[in-house]
């Protein structure tokens, strides 16, 4: 077990103007300059709209998943055809935001616009990383903190456990930038 994983939507739109949505634990952090975030796609040896869409357009969006949705979120992960929304077969909503061709989920406490950049294939797996860079930050207001902090508990974001476990993290206390302790 790897611990608690980010819960978060990714959102695409083919060129065929088919919008999708699906649910991933695996979004990281990669780098801040450029703002780098990456992803594991289980292998391409099935249909996967979420990289197709990526791959065809180049963009995609994503978006948090707060304790709201979660029942909706979880339901993204079931395997439609590329011809069918998954927005439509839920009451996730799209959202158009800053001119993007890829669709944010409407009311996600934290959206975030991405541009691919590259992908690494994992041979040991067949499973890929994606990177993409951040090109739009919408976060709820009341989130930031003056210091730049996002306090996520806010928005009762939730993470993920295993494949379909959710829990609701707890922010309860944050430390200084650590320097190393004087020796005697």
């Amino acid at each position: 077990c790897s611990g608690y994983k980010s819960a978060n939507l990714i959102g695409t739109k083919s060129a065929n103007g088919i919008s999708n949505v699906a649910i991933f634990s695996s979004v990281i952090h990669l780098g801040s300059e450029p703002a780098l975030l990456g992803f594991i796609l289980r292998p391409t040896t099935v249909a996967r709209n979420t990289y197709d869409n990526i791959k065809e357009t180049g963009v995609y969006t994503i978006n948090h998943v707060h304790q709201a949705i979660v029942e909706e979120a979880h339901h993204t992960s079931a395997k439609y055809d590329a011809s069918i929304s998954e927005f439509d077969m839920t009451t996730l909503e799209e959202d158009y935001l800053n001119h993007f061709h890829a669709p944010y989920v409407k009311d996600a406490p934290v959206q975030m616009g991405m541009k691919y950049v590259e992908e690494y294939p994992i041979k040991e797996n067949g499973t890929i990383l994606l990177i993409g860079e951040i090109q739009h930050l919408n976060i709820n207001d009341p989130l930031l903190k003056e210091d730049g902090f996002v306090n996520l508990s806010e928005a009762n974001v939730v993470a993920i456990n295993g494949l379909d476990g959710y829990a609701m993290p707890i922010s309860q206390t944050r430390l200084a930038y650590q320097r190393p302790r004087k020796t005697s």
